[in-house]
């Protein structure tokens, strides 16, 4: 196929709020060594642009330093050593950055096929969410069925994804949400108990049923104690994001006494094999979830590309319930 020279793209033209976000002509990118180059038809709209936006989270020295870190399309170019994918494969993709423009280079190994049945807004949801959860909930957490597993912000799309997968792999299922219309739709999904953090305490309704096992929290200030006490003995907390801050005084005799283990990780600055090793465990586990109809996307909204703003300022209110994203083409 013939690829123009140039595409629209979106632009952090310098840190500040979402009006900073601007449409410009670009360059389209060559795919190198292992890439792909997809035409973008939708892109994933997530709180770590956000932040780059604000100018807290610097891409990493090789990536585009437009925003977007997910994207649904199809391949447009294959650049040297790859396998597995031919132009005009339907994909979705995790990208180390620039999925807010027509068209964006990834390692091809970060790609997956756009499950059966699923259109591509729908596929454009999946990779930065699903990547997240399995790395974070099931490499490193280490989630069983049967255990007792809490998730904060249950409405997110990092919750509603975390919520169908555990509960699709046997795991009991709790998370926190912010009003009754998220924590019923987190109920729906497959949550036991979804907690109204406005309202109730989820330490005493997490210890009710024994403590959490696991719990994945992206809050972090003073959550980081309370979920502490919420879990039980050999209890496992991994840290994703500090939307309340990332300091606060923790009494460590309670991690020493029950044995608890607190990690965490962040997804962009991991190496290129460690992100190709999670798309195969996708591709083995959750795919076939996502395709078997137990596992769905949760779609908040959509707007065009030249609006980005506006699903900045959309994600960045807090109503949202499940995924937003720009329709690119």
């Amino acid at each position: 196929m013939t690829l123009p020279k140039t595409m629209r793209a979106v632009e952090i033209s310098k840190p500040g709020g979402p009006e900073v976000l601007q449409l410009i002509e670009a360059p389209v990118p060559v795919p190198g060594p292992g890439q792909i180059l997809i035409e973008v038809a939708y892109a994933g709209v997530n709180r770590p642009d956000a932040l780059q936006r604000a100018g807290a989270y610097a891409p990493p020295p090789s990536a585009s330093p437009l925003p977007g870190l997910e994207a649904s399309g199809r391949v447009a170019a294959l650049g040297p050593d790859v396998a597995g994918w031919k132009v005009g494969d339907a994909v979705c993709a995790l990208l180390p950055g620039g999925g807010y423009a027509e068209y964006v280079v990834t390692p091809a190994a970060h790609a997956l096929p756009v499950p059966a049945g699923m259109e591509l807004r729908e596929a454009a949801c999946l990779p930065e969410t699903c990547y997240t959860v399995w790395s974070n909930v099931f490499q490193r957490g280490g989630l069983k069925a049967g255990e007792v597993f809490l998730v904060h912000g249950g409405s997110s799309g990092i919750g509603t994804t975390a919520i169908q997968i555990a509960s699709a792999l046997g795991a009991r299922v709790f998370t926190t949400a912010g009003s009754a219309e998220k924590c019923r739709v987190c109920e729906e999904l497959g949550a036991e108990h979804a907690v109204n953090y406005r309202e109730a305490d989820f330490v005493e309704a997490v210890r009710a049923a024994g403590g959490a096992d696991l719990i994945l929290d992206m809050v972090g200030g003073d959550y980081i104690p309370r979920n502490v006490k919420a879990l039980a003995d050999d209890g496992r907390l991994v840290q994703i994001a500090f939307l309340s801050g990332p300091k606060v005084e923790l009494n460590f005799a309670q991690v020493m006494t029950r044995r608890l283990t607190i990690t965490g990780s962040t997804l962009r600055p991991q190496s290129d094999l460690a992100k190709a090793r999670i798309a195969e465990d996708l591709r083995a586990h959750v795919w076939p979830l996502i395709e078997a109809g137990r596992v769905r996307v949760v779609m908040d909204s959509e707007y065009p590309l030249a609006e980005a703003a506006e699903a900045h300022r959309r994600i960045e209110s807090s109503g949202h319930i499940g995924k937003i994203v720009l329709k690119v083409s």
